[in-house]
């Protein structure tokens, strides 16, 4: 099984400044990403980015370069697009079984989360994955049409206790496994047979603000890096 990691990396970011290849806890943020695959287990690793800045320090971590068009590097350009147009590129060269389409924001993640994906792959249940976190004692609420808040994901008129509740799955963002034909198909990551990766609650958190940042940083320091 041929398992190939497309990172989209664009080069505009206008919440953090080269938000991709910022400094994050003593590497490029994407190199964390970048490392977490090849040690995960994926065949070849890539990166797709409208940035030759990017895709110099993706190479020093040992990606391979995809320079993306500028028509699909937009604000509006979906990752769809991007991983359309990377999966025709590298198809010249070899061939896809499985895509995993992680996320460069997302560093709180471990070489075994993805290796996990990998192996849940293999046994071909499944036509896509999507990482998540288990959410315990999170009650979410929303507004409807007329103004009034109401609960989402509970009956807030008819409250069970924690243990009586289903398990619910965050999708986190951190990872995406799917199967080239899926993408073509559908034009989307998920197929008709989707499984999760599941991952510890604490690795949910991304990296969209210098607050997040900060708590990221945190977070890796006190559990990954030692």
């Amino acid at each position: 099984m041929n398992t190939v990691a497309i990172i989209l990396a664009r080069g505009g970011s206008k919440g953090i400044p080269k938000k991709n290849i910022i400094d994050f806890c003593g590497k490029p943020l994407i190199a964390w990403t970048i490392e977490n695959c090849i040690a995960g287990g994926a065949n070849s690793v890539w990166v797709s980015s409208d940035s030759d800045e990017i895709l110099k320090v993706s190479e020093q971590y040992g990606a391979k370069s995809i320079k993306r068009p500028d028509d699909i590097s937009d604000d509006f350009a979906t990752s769809e697009k991007g991983w359309l147009h990377a999966i025709d590129f590298i198809g010249q060269t070899e061939i896809i079984d499985w895509v995993l389409a992680p996320q460069v924001t997302s560093p709180l993640r471990e070489a075994k989360d993805i290796a996990l994906g990998i192996k849940n792959a293999s046994e071909g249940i499944y036509d896509s994955f999507f990482s998540c976190s288990v959410a315990e004692d999170l009650f979410f609420w929303q507004k409807n049409t007329a103004g009034q808040l109401d609960s989402v994901n509970y009956d807030w008129r008819n409250r069970k206790r924690r243990q009586d509740i289903p398990k619910q799955y965050i999708e986190n963002g951190s990872f995406y496994m799917f199967r080239p034909e899926v993408l073509r198909a559908n034009n989307n990551r998920f197929g008709s047979s989707i499984g999760i990766v599941e991952m510890e609650f604490w690795k949910m958190f991304e990296i969209d603000s210098q607050e997040d940042l900060k708590m990221c940083s945190a977070l890796m320091k006190e559990f990954l890096i030692h």
